[in-house]
């Protein structure tokens, strides 16, 4: 089982780029398939970005697409670099991991979530 622990959420303004790490322990997450997710007040949990094992396949919302990117720095920390941001970004992020290979944009697929860490986005 893997523990995930999110970092680097705060406030940012309009325009500013972000970098939000996930952490494992407890197991490497080389072995597990990666996502994003975010949780603005009031709506759903939403797909932002996910990637496989192996870090050549990625995928991204239509909403991020072009502005973030999702990668491994090492065997535990996966990243998520935000560029341009919008007030539209803000949200609870949370990582997830999964034990099949595919990027998911589904949150049912991932069998472990880290706490969330909060991106303000500030007009």
């Amino acid at each position: 089982q893997v523990q995930l622990d999110e970092s680097g959420g705060r406030l940012v303004q309009v325009g500013g780029s972000l970098s939000l790490s996930c952490v494992g322990s407890g197991r490497t997450l080389s072995t597990y398939g990666m996502g994003w997710f975010r949780q603005a007040p009031g709506k759903d949990r939403e797909f932002v970005a996910a990637i496989n094992w192996s870090n050549d396949r990625t995928r991204y919302s239509d909403s991020v697409k072009g502005r973030f990117t999702i990668s491994r720095d090492d065997k535990n920390t996966v990243v998520l670099r935000m560029n341009n941001l919008k007030p539209e970004d803000t949200a609870v992020y949370y990582c997830a991991a999964k034990f099949l290979n595919q990027p998911s944009e589904a949150a049912s697929a991932y069998e472990f979530w880290g706490q969330g860490t909060q991106v303000t986005v500030s007009s």
